[in-house]
């Protein structure tokens, strides 16, 4: 009996635990840029609206802290999302702001030091 219970424990335990890709989905859908942050390299490349530009790990939170205090998301659709190999993991996704302006989202992860980090993040007004 007390095999079994241990068993069901260590199943249901997998099954709660999410994926980098999961957390910075989740991150991203409930506004919560320092969950974002913990895959942030020394060096972020973060594009809004298509400009393109490389920010350190604190100024990263202060620019998606203020995109996302002017933007947040009702809601995050991902689209698609998997791993092009065994050290990436990509997702496409949309969301509507309250204001009604629509976002398109892509998110890039790589294995760097066995960790995932940001190797991109898109978030381009449609």
């Amino acid at each position: 009996m007390v095999c079994c219970s241990f068993a069901f424990f260590v199943v249901t335990a997998q099954n709660n635990s999410h994926t980098p890709l999961e957390d910075v989905v989740n991150a991203i859908k409930n506004n919560r840029v320092s969950d974002l942050s913990r895959y942030f390299d020394n060096v972020v490349p973060i594009t809004i609206n298509n400009n393109l530009t490389l920010y350190s790990q604190n100024q990263a939170v202060v620019v998606l802290r203020d995109f996302f205090e002017k933007n947040n998301p009702k809601d995050l659709v991902v689209m698609d999302n998997g791993s092009p190999n065994a050290t990436s993991k990509f997702m496409i996704g949309h969301y509507v702001a309250p204001s009604g302006a629509k976002y398109s989202v892509y998110v890039l992860l790589k294995m760097k030091d066995h960790n995932y980090i940001i190797q991109e993040l898109r978030l381009n007004k449609e």
